[in-house]
């Protein structure tokens, strides 16, 4: 046993002072820059809006968190909020794949997260305060999102109108905000009507139909 552990000593060393001698030693292609078209002030703001979209994401996770607890046992509002931090998370990765189709990304994409990241909130005392939060915070997402077009469409310092990333963010993101946003103000709506008539049992209804996937 102590002869394997000796030669089991021996391979790792071996394997360690050979490593330096397998490591991939290519430089960087020498790429022409003339297609990295996009503008200082539109690649900054799409690099902030990595941040917007993991900040909303880690809100929703925060809903879910509160709704799922023992105390609280609200599992339907909890799917619905873990679903809405799943696509948040999605937006961001869409966000960080269109800079690299672009070709400007920073290497650390750490970077663009911009730390501490932090929920707006961490707990609700009802299922229809947290429902006005999420459409808050929806429209500040579209707020942001038409800021970037703006920024994109007559950049500062430049006459570069960035025609594709505009069309992008108006037929992907911002149909998707919209219908989003008006789904949580018809939920916001049941669910308050729901309250006013039932009282406690409106929200548990109400809990029961989300976690069922039924029509609200």
């Amino acid at each position: 046993m102590k002869l394997f552990g000796v030669i089991v000593l021996a391979l790792a060393c071996v394997c360690s002072s050979s490593a330096d001698k397998f490591k991939c030693t290519i430089q960087p292609a020498d790429v022409p820059q003339a297609w990295r078209d996009m503008v200082s002030p539109c690649i900054k703001i799409m690099e902030d809006q990595v941040k917007v979209e993991i900040e909303a994401a880690m809100t929703y996770l925060a809903m879910g968190a509160h709704f799922a607890r023992d105390t609280v046992n609200r599992p339907g509002f909890s799917k619905l909020f873990i679903d809405s931090a799943n696509e948040e998370r999605e937006h961001a990765i869409k966000v960080i794949e269109y800079l690299l189709m672009r070709g400007h990304l920073t290497s650390d994409v750490s970077k663009l997260l911009k730390f501490p990241l932090k929920p707006i909130r961490e707990e609700w005392n009802t299922g229809l305060e947290a429902l006005s939060d999420a459409l808050n915070l929806e429209a500040q997402v579209t707020r942001n999102i038409r800021g970037i077009i703006t920024t994109c469409e007559s950049p500062a310092d430049s006459n570069f109108n960035d025609y594709h990333l505009v069309d992008y963010l108006t037929g992907d993101f911002l149909d998707e905000q919209h219908k989003g946003q008006r789904d949580l103000a018809g939920k916001v709506s049941t669910l308050g009507k729901m309250m006013e008539t039932h009282g406690p049992l409106g929200e548990f209804l109400f809990d029961k139909k989300l976690l069922n996937g039924e029509p609200l």
